[in-house]
């Protein structure tokens, strides 16, 4: 087992013990306070999903420039113009300042959708390169299911942390997200090839991972004020 799947699998049981499941962990961990579980602070929760998301960016910046190295010469994406991506209709801050300036509640959820929003796509994208026929590919695509995992369990960590807040009455119970519309799927045009439109994926992921991330500190930022940011 390699090193990086390792890590993701650590990853992944750590966020599991916040389920409740005495089965896979020792020593259980969860966000309420339930009789025999370790209550972790709302802190503590806030460190865990931010490394999580940290770990989930780093892995789509790494397979984003391998893509990138693999099938682009140095030359010829240069000045390459990217389609829209399958997310672009969910409202975002355009940055720190104006990220400041939206609610807690709002900014959550739109962490929350963005996080739907790519379940689906990365699973899609991890059989599209199980297909294909190139080395690269072959040797990459469970990375592209490990993505795909670490969002689904990324996102019931952030649902822990809402439900936490929403207790402690950070923030209000009107946090709720739809799922994400037919129309929000990805598409490729279809004079390019499997592998352009696998990397024009992952070049919209590794953007949205790291609104994911940043959106995550700034939060946290406002919620536990004590700490430094």
């Amino acid at each position: 087992m390699s090193r990086n799947r390792k890590q993701v699998l650590l990853t992944l049981l750590a966020l599991v013990c916040l389920d409740l499941h005495p089965r896979v962990c020792s020593a259980p961990i969860c966000a309420n306070g339930h009789v025999g579980c370790h209550v972790l602070s709302l802190s503590d929760l806030f460190d865990r999903v931010i490394q999580h998301s940290a770990r989930v960016h780093g892995i789509s910046s790494d397979l984003h420039a391998d893509f990138e190295q693999y099938f682009l010469p140095s030359k010829n994406h240069i000045g390459r113009v990217f389609p829209r991506c399958h997310t672009s209709s969910i409202v975002t801050p355009t940055g720190k300042d104006d990220a400041q300036k939206v609610p807690n509640e709002e900014l959550t959820e739109v962490i929350l959708k963005l996080l739907m929003a790519w379940r689906d796509p990365l699973w899609h994208l991890h059989q599209s390169m199980a297909q294909e026929q190139d080395h690269f590919s072959s040797l990459n695509s469970n990375k592209a299911l490990d993505m795909s995992d670490m969002v689904h369990e990324l996102h019931k960590g952030i649902e822990r942390v809402t439900e936490k807040m929403q207790r402690l009455g950070m923030v209000s119970n009107s946090v709720s997200v739809i799922a994400p519309p037919e129309a929000l799927l990805p598409s490729s045009s279809g004079d390019e090839s499997q592998a352009l439109a696998n990397y024009d994926l992952l070049y919209c992921f590794r953007r949205d991972s790291n609104k994911v991330q940043n959106f995550l500190k700034i939060l946290k930022c406002r919620i536990v004020p004590e700490h430094e940011c």
